[in-house]
């Protein structure tokens, strides 16, 4: 990484990919019983479990799996797409409200990501 990371935002950035990885894999659950489309989600879900990794990889040396430069890559791009959204999100919500925390970890842990893809 080009900065360092206090262990607090690693841990808040850990903690915010776990819960979206959570909530996807609900959300996945949901469609899948109603036999919609699930493709976006499960390309999401993977970028986000491939970003998760590489950010404890990064931080913590985790080494108990590897992806290939193309997954990375793949998950690089999904999360720089995912960005603006949450940016748009943020800019509709109040600052000091639990949401707003909530996207501003989650955009922060989403660019600790790419930044650490982009050095992989």
């Amino acid at each position: 990484m080009t900065e360092p990371v206090t262990e607090l935002i690693q841990r808040q950035s850990i903690e915010a990919f776990q819960s979206v990885i959570r909530k996807s894999e609900n959300a996945l659950k949901n469609m899948a019983g109603k036999e919609a489309n699930t493709t976006v989600i499960e390309k999401r879900l993977r970028a986000l479990i491939v970003s998760l990794y590489i950010l404890e990889h990064t931080w913590n040396g985790r080494d108990d799996q590897h992806y290939s430069s193309l997954e990375i890559s793949e998950a690089r791009h999904v999360m720089n797409n995912l960005l603006p959204s949450l940016k748009q999100m943020m800019d509709k919500s109040t600052a000091g409200t639990p949401q707003y925390t909530l996207l501003e970890r989650r955009i922060r842990a989403f660019q600790l990501a790419v930044q650490a893809m982009e050095q992989k």
